[in-house]
């Protein structure tokens, strides 16, 4: 009887094995070994809505990205904390809220800690290197870096800008040349240099805003060509690549059009490139055969897609597939970047594959910031954060199980020139403090200059593009995510709603307090200043048609204000003579 049950006991054992082996291969079941560090790829987007990724509900073709969610884990609610390109860059590579730097460049811009914080374009990575590409290289990582940067300072790097190795201002207006394609790889040699006094062990194809005249043309052939260049060369590990798309920025129909220029690059113009993707001419019969217009969205959207493709072929080649996390995310949405809506601005569609920690056909939908990542990256890597590094964020590493933990933050914390939100799973609260000298100007301007004074970040175009939203300049706004997802109805002055109200505006107050700026009436001091001062022009503002750089002041609204006509083309022209004329005089009157 006795070996009987020690003969069953080893079947069962022999079974539960076996059963453990199928789960594994499956999928079903995942595991981290933690004495093996990953190799971490952070494939950063420009510009992307969950619309543009059939994973997300989208329709359109992007094969790669959906099997990645299938492989892996997929995050409903991501956010970033900014929603334009350098500050919300500026958090996926140190873990901080852009509104903590510390940098030369935004203390320039909005002083020291004594004033209200406004990030925006006025960010840059700060000297001392705390940043996710030198922590892990000192942790033994090998870090690279490829494609759009964005985050350059010439207060906290004057050496680059001097000598005959110094950065190379090119005219907006230039001509395409072989003397501006030349200059154009001189910068590109400048900004890997740069890189690397940051920390990163190697950067290469780098550009280092958004692509610039008279080179505008996207190409992720080229930065798809240095990340494989990157991944072969420490295929043998742990390495750390920020691989940095400038997909899908800037108009649809520029994506289409760039597709028609191959050997425009980062670096001017190049002979040639390695085939590393799928031919353009077959990708577009490809989507036409998928039943989409090649000339539409779908073409650039497609086209990303078929980079991350290259990136998962190669990984699978060199053996590495299972154990590298590849973090696929935009840095911000399309339609109201510039703004702390959820809809098309600061929520992202997010997704992280790692077949050897992450089980497959996860989806989490817990509250998740680009903050989380470096922290993220950090724990995996065994990387020792140094005593002076500051992270607002925490690591995701909980939630690979199966996408809950205990515990898990209630809000998240959004914040884009002079606006700050609170953000619940179904609730989201925009507060708009506009520092003294702001209101200032806005009390000055005229009712056709309101929009660009009462943008967040001071600018029309990208700046009012969540200007569509009927509360967009309205100071305090609450929106109920659940039944309103577009943030088109504001309660914030609902008498039902005051005891929401006061729940959010107190989360907001604590992490307006871990910032440690002023911030309106939540932090008094410095040039903060309260609400209620420019209720006139926030009533004027509200009744303007704007469309991107243009403004359009209604003839009611002249009326009812009082507002004077605006100068019609023929008077401006009659001006600008005038003082074309009067300048003629002057320098005849100094000859």
């Amino acid at each position: 009887m006795a070996n009987s049950l020690s003969h069953w006991g080893v079947k069962s054992i022999m079974k539960f094995y076996l059963l453990c082996l199928l789960l594994c291969l499956t999928g079903k079941f995942a595991f981290a070994d933690r004495s093996d560090p990953p190799n971490i790829i952070m494939f950063l987007i420009d510009d992307q809505n969950p619309s543009s990724i059939g994973a997300f509900g989208g329709d359109t073709y992007t094969p790669n990205l959906d099997r990645m969610a299938k492989e892996g884990m997929k995050f409903t609610r991501a956010y970033v904390s900014s929603s334009v390109c350098t500050p919300s860059r500026y958090s996926f590579l140190t873990g901080r809220y852009a509104g903590n730097s510390y940098s030369k460049l935004y203390f320039e811009a909005v002083g020291d800690k004594n004033n209200q914080g406004l990030p925006n374009f006025n960010v840059a990575l700060e000297g001392d290197k705390m940043n996710v590409g030198n922590v892990l290289r000192e942790a033994g990582y090998t870090t690279g870096f490829v494609g759009k940067f964005h985050l350059t300072s010439k207060l906290d790097f004057p050496e680059f800008y001097k000598g005959k190795e110094k950065w190379i201002d090119i005219p907006k207006n230039a001509r395409p040349s072989a003397e501006i394609s030349a200059q154009f790889k001189h910068n590109e040699q400048w900004s890997r240099r740069y890189l690397k006094a940051l920390g990163f062990s190697w950067a290469k194809n780098v550009y280092p805003e958004n692509t610039p005249s008279p080179y505008s043309v996207h190409n992720p052939e080229w930065t798809t060509v240095a990340a494989l260049e990157f991944i072969e060369q420490n295929k043998k590990g742990p390495f750390y690549l920020h691989l940095c798309s400038t997909l899908l920025h800037g108009p649809d129909k520029s994506w289409r059009k760039s597709m028609d220029r191959p050997l425009i690059t980062g670096e001017g113009e190049v002979k040639s490139l390695p085939k590393v993707m799928t031919p353009r001419n077959d990708l577009l019969k490809i989507i036409k055969e998928k039943g989409f217009d090649p000339d539409s969205r779908v073409a650039g959207e497609a086209w990303i897609d078929d980079s991350l493709g290259a990136i998962f072929r190669k990984l699978k080649e060199l053996g590495i597939d299972d154990n590298t996390l590849v973090v696929f995310a935009p840095d911000h949405g399309r339609d109201g970047k510039a703004s702390v809506f959820s809809h098309g601005s600061s929520k992202v569609p997010m997704i992280m594959r790692w077949p050897k920690g992450i089980g497959a056909g996860q989806v989490c939908e817990e509250l998740v910031q680009n903050v989380d990542l470096v922290p993220t990256f950090f724990e995996l890597g065994k990387a020792a954060k140094p005593n002076s590094y500051q992270i607002d964020g925490q690591s995701l590493l909980p939630l690979f199980k199966n996408g809950k933990t205990k515990d898990w933050r209630n809000h998240l914390y959004l914040e884009m020139g002079a606006a700050r939100a609170t953000v619940t799973k179904d609730w989201s609260y925009i507060a708009v403090r506009y520092t003294k000298e702001q209101i200032a100007s806005i009390r000055k301007a005229a009712p056709q200059n309101l929009p660009k004074a009462m943008s967040y970040i001071g600018r029309l175009g990208i700046g009012v593009r969540g200007a569509d939203r009927p509360g967009f300049f309205d100071e305090d706004q609450l929106y109920d995510l659940s039944k309103d997802p577009k943030e088109m109805k504001n309660l914030a002055y609902k008498k039902s709603q005051t005891n929401r109200m006061k729940e959010m505006r107190y989360m907001m107050g604590k992490d307006l307090e871990a910032v440690g700026r002023p911030f309106g009436e939540f932090i008094p001091g410095g040039n903060a200043a309260e609400p209620g001062q420019i209720d006139k022009q926030i009533e004027i503002v509200k009744q303007l048609i704007i469309k991107g750089k243009t403004v359009t002041v209604p003839e009611d609204l002249k009326k009812n204000f009082g507002v004077a006509e605006e100068p019609n083309q023929d008077d401006k022209s009659k001006r600008k003579k005038k003082r074309e004329a009067r300048k003629k005089t002057r320098k005849e009157a100094k000859r």
